[in-house]
């Protein structure tokens, strides 16, 4: 909430100045696509329809919605489940969008369990039973908000969905049922509704809008109404409707896992666990079953239970309440006497991602896991999703304000697909550590799977359906009886090799892993709405291993912007205390130059002024002095960057005066800047000081940042 009220308080400091009228150097930019013609003059076509109501769709509401995009949503389910699903959400997530959001990562925090009853993974033969290993996943400088101003999060998908809604309802969203809505087909079009059981069915797409035809069900008939948008932007999940109808494949491994995801409440079990053995994950593995026990909040006793599922040769019926009360009693050791299952949902594990994420001219647009599907290995899903929505937000508002064409929406593929293609992989490496240590055991998955697919591809397919299931069954019991107590000891010589060699996987962080620094706060576009480094600084990222590996700062373009602490310097707020991030608004398409107090960087804030004036778009200027440093700060920087009033003075706060500065972070000199981007993305770098005139590269800089041909610029100054 501080966040947000510092935004509000500094309005007045960085509006554009309005004596500023003229067009420097006799220079007039043509906006590339104004409002008006973005729309046809059409006032019954929305600007963005928003197909699926998951997080990554109401993200990507709300932040439209903040820039002044008008949107609306359509969700075919008429509620919202409650099932946990997703429920780790990642740095970049929690300091990129969340903090953005009046105050919901700060919501989030409070919401969420205490940090010390999720930071493990625990792995044993029950519950009550033996433990064969624990993994603690935080460590001490995940805490010390060093590379970031937030923690991660443990909370589930439906409690931030929830969240989302408020925020939606703060922006006067309107949520509608299929018989509370008229008059989409008449008229004006309604901007911010959320429709509630609307399923899209059908997508025409013209040179000038997209018409959608979603289908409902009113009174107990089956109608259809048809919504024209600019936009379409399909966040329905992994089984996408819009990716169906736009003609898109997915690529990459498919059916990974077939898995039975169990959905209960126990305050017993939680209560034992909060006492005995807290824990996130619980890998449980016995004689009588196998599976991973997602403790969502164990304060309340809600949990989910992801069973291993084989069919044809199991199918859902054998997965009643009953049998899976008594599969969870086999896993806790114990009876539940006051077990409630909730849900029960089959789903299967993929390793995809769209061949491509923009299609019909750019006006239909994949994000999420309509865009991309991995294995739930480390919570890149959601987290990727959210930070699609994010790059994208900026990107659409640009091209529905007319400061940008809409080929920089194709930066959006270029950036985006490469991250996500990226994070399958990791993902996959991520579940295969998983798979170690049931391997470790003496319970190699591939080996069941290769197994499976004999029996349903081979000669067992001949053979009777109920053979088939008895030949499965009795290999997975000869397998699990390699987990006796009896044989899985120290005094069993192949036992203690195992266990020996499950200690070393944890020891090594072999295992599953729930944190990868370096590639949630350090992933970075090679291409795209920005300017690499002309010193082929741009390699592409080493290859993922699937464990942690930490986080080193970086400005090289396409990089996120790093956190650092640093005090206002203002007569009205010289003790607030803000993160570098924090200068990125999220309120509207912003760019941000940061200088130090040279006159050679007080030059090139001037030119950024003037072409920022030029191409109508938003830019502010951060003026960053070293730590010290703050007598007549306010009177240099206001008569070096007169007339223009969009600048803020900050100073250094190091924790320790061998803290590293500013500049040392970024690996420049001071007399070197950077220019981020609204989604927090270094843009552009100079190391040392601009070579060429000024205003030539920064027109350059926001040419190739906004899409904008270089050559049409140069024929319109010449005329």
């Amino acid at each position: 909430m501080a966040v947000s009220r510092l935004f509000r308080s500094f309005s007045g400091l960085h509006k554009a100045n309005a004596r500023i009228q003229a067009y420097p150097f006799g220079y007039k930019h043509s906006r590339a696509l104004s409002s008006d013609s973005f729309n046809n003059g059409d006032d019954t076509v929305l600007p963005v329809l928003i197909v699926g109501a998951g997080p990554v769709g109401l993200v990507l509401s709300i932040l439209l919605t903040k820039l002044g995009v008008k949107c609306s949503v359509v969700e075919k389910s008429k509620t919202f489940s409650n099932h946990p699903q997703a429920h780790f959400i990642n740095n970049r997530s929690m300091e990129q969008v969340f903090r953005k959001l009046d105050g919901l990562a700060e919501e989030i925090q409070r919401s969420q369990p205490p940090v010390d009853l999720w930071r493990k993974f625990i792995y044993c033969t029950s519950l009550y039973g033996s433990i064969l290993g624990s993994v603690d996943h935080m460590q001490p400088q995940d805490f010390e908000q060093v590379v970031s101003p937030v923690s991660v999060a443990h909370f589930s998908q439906y409690k931030l969905i929830s969240l989302l809604l408020k925020q939606l309802e703060n922006l006067s969203f309107k949520f509608c049922t299929s018989d509370g809505l008229e008059g989409l087909n008449h008229g004006t079009f309604q901007e911010k509704q959320l429709l509630m059981g609307h399923e899209c069915v059908s997508i025409k797409a013209s040179d000038d809008f997209v018409s959608v035809t979603a289908s409902f069900l009113k009174d107990g008939k089956r109608m259809e109404r048809n919504i024209r948008c600019n936009i379409l932007v399909g966040t329905d999940g992994a089984g996408s409707t819009v990716r169906k109808l736009a003609g898109v494949d997915m690529r990459g491994e498919k059916d990974l896992q077939k898995l039975v995801s169990v959905h209960f409440l126990s305050k017993g079990l939680g209560k034992y666990l909060l006492c005995e053995r807290p824990g996130m994950l619980f890998f449980i593995f016995n004689t009588e079953a196998i599976g991973v026990l997602v403790a969502h909040d164990l304060e309340q006793g809600e949990f989910v239970l992801q069973i291993p599922f084989y069919p044809p040769q199991q199918n859902l019926e054998d997965f009643s309440r009953q049998i899976c009360e008594q599969i969870i009693f086999k896993l806790v050791g114990r009876e539940l006497g006051d077990i409630n299952v909730i849900d029960i949902k089959p789903w299967v594990m993929h390793a995809e991602v769209a061949e491509k994420f923009l299609s019909c001219g750019n006006r239909i647009i994949l994000a999420g896991d309509a865009a991309h599907r991995f294995p739930p290995a480390g919570g890149f899903g959601m987290n990727t999703g959210i930070q699609d929505s994010h790059n994208l937000a900026w990107k659409i508002a640009s091209v529905v304000e007319g400061t940008a064409p809409t080929s920089i929406l194709n930066s959006y593929e270029t950036e985006r697909r490469p991250i996500a293609v990226f994070n399958t992989e990791l993902s996959i490496e991520n579940f295969k550590a998983a798979m170690a240590v049931p391997a470790a055991l003496g319970l190699d998955p591939t080996v069941a799977n290769s197994v499976h697919r004999v029996i349903n591809e081979g000669v067992g397919s001949i053979l009777p359906s109920e053979l088939q299931r008895a030949i499965l069954d009795g290999i997975f019991t000869i397998g699990r009886a390699q987990l006796s107590e009896s044989f899985l000891n120290e005094n069993n010589p192949l036992g203690s090799s195992r266990l020996a060699k499950l200690r070393r996987i944890f020891e090594e962080g072999k295992s599953l892993q729930l944190q990868f620094p370096a590639e949630d706060l350090g992933f970075r576009y090679l291409e795209g709405a920005l300017i690499p480094d002309s010193d082929g600084g741009m390699s592409a990222p080493e290859g993922p291993t699937g464990r942690r590996r930490d986080y080193v700062p970086s400005v090289v373009p396409g990089a996120r912007l790093p956190h650092m602490n640093v005090r206002i310097l203002s007569d009205t707020s010289s003790e607030v205390t803000i993160s570098t991030l924090d200068l990125i608004s999220g309120d509207k398409v912003e760019f941000l130059l940061i200088i130090s107090p040279t006159e050679p960087s007080y030059h090139l804030a001037h030119a950024a002024f003037k072409v920022a004036e030029e191409f109508k778009v938003s830019a502010r200027v951060c003026v960053l002095w070293p730590a010290g440093s703050v007598k007549g700060v306010e009177i240099k920087s206001k008569a070096s960057l007169a007339p223009w009033e969009n600048y803020i003075d900050l100073v250094e706060v190091k924790k320790s005066p061998n803290s590293s500065s500013w500049w040392d972070i970024c690996q420049m000199n001071d007399k070197g800047a950077i220019l981020v981007r609204p989604d927090e993305h270094v843009a552009w770098r100079v190391k040392s000081g601009v070579v060429r005139d000024p205003i030539t590269e920064m027109r350059r800089v926001f040419s190739a940042t906004l899409g904008i041909k270089q050559h049409t610029k140069d024929q319109e100054t010449d005329t």
